[in-house]
């Protein structure tokens, strides 16, 4: 499996919300294929996007993307640090 683990700052969490969930459809097109969002405690507009894809091919040519960089500035995300990741394991306790 294929991962994309994307830390960045958010000018305002509502609008940032509004345009990542407008652009469901362009990041499932491109092959994301899960997704989880989580927030630092204590600091609202401090964004953890964490996904699931078809490919780290797939997740590099989307998010370094013109489209996705114009996406990125309409949301208001500030200094996005993005890791991408190869699954070694998995498992549940």
């Amino acid at each position: 499996m294929s991962y994309v683990l994307i830390i960045h700052e958010v000018a305002d969490y509502a609008a940032w919300k509004l345009v990542f969930d407008g652009a469901a459809e362009i990041r499932r097109e491109a092959g994301e294929r899960s997704y989880q969002v989580l927030r630092y405690e204590g600091d609202g507009n401090r964004i953890v996007h964490f996904s699931r894809w078809t490919s780290l091919e797939a997740a590099r040519a989307f998010f370094e993307s013109p489209r996705l960089v114009r996406i990125r500035e309409e949301a208001g995300v500030k200094a996005p640090e993005f890791r991408y990741l190869e699954e070694l394991e998995a498992g549940e306790l």
